[in-house]
């Protein structure tokens, strides 16, 4: 099983648009695809609605949940529609992702290959390729995103006329030396990230740890 991580430096970055892509082009290897939510106060991880449970930290803390709608309004109904095999919806409370852990690894462990939209997972598993978004006209930085951007294989940037990002105190230092694949939206996956990707699961390597 191969593992593929797709994160980004913040919302609306085409992290699902990416993900939705590579399914599309790689049907091949039979995607169990998950996307993390990670929901601040007030906002139940069970239902995605505000609850009284924002009051007590451990209650509804995290939920999985098997995606079935084919319509494509979804992001994880996005997945499905892009040829994945199985499409999970992983909800937590800020910060609480070590609680569902164990149930997702659990979920994807006999899966063929997995790839998962996220940052903050890299903190729990090494993948076999790790893929982040980056907008330089788009401002914020997400923490987690800044805290594993070096662990990045390669970066997939928006094209843009800035010859500088707008982001605060992010050195593109972090970047140098990666592989570096540029994007025009509504393209979110070129031949030759399908190819990077490709090349990469074709390689044997050690299993990702899960």
């Amino acid at each position: 099983m191969a593992i593929i991580v797709v994160g980004g430096h913040s919302r609306d970055v085409g992290k699902t648009s990416v993900v939705a892509g590579l399914i599309a082009a790689l049907t091949v290897h039979h995607w169990t695809a998950v996307k993390i939510t990670q929901f601040g106060h007030g906002v139940c991880s069970i239902s995605a609605e505000p609850c009284e449970c924002a009051l007590n930290l451990t209650e509804h803390s995290w939920s999985l949940d098997d995606e079935s709608d084919r319509s494509g309004d979804s992001d994880t109904s996005r997945f499905l529609v892009s040829g994945a095999v199985r499409s999970i919806w992983a909800r937590t409370k800020q910060g609480m992702l070590a609680e569902a852990m164990p149930a997702l690894r659990k979920e994807i462990a006999g899966a063929a290959n997995v790839i998962i939209e996220s940052n903050s997972v890299m903190k729990f598993l090494r993948p076999d390729l790790y893929l982040s978004v980056l907008d330089f006209e788009t401002a914020d930085f997400k923490a987690s995103a800044l805290e594993f951007l070096d662990r990045a294989d390669a970066v997939i940037v928006h094209r843009t006329s800035q010859s500088q990002p707008q982001w605060d105190g992010v050195s593109l230092k972090l970047i140098q030396g990666k592989p570096i694949f540029r994007i025009t939206p509504p393209e979110y996956v070129t031949s030759e990230i399908v190819e990077f990707v490709r090349e990469k699961l074709r390689v044997p390597a050690i299993s990702a740890s899960i």
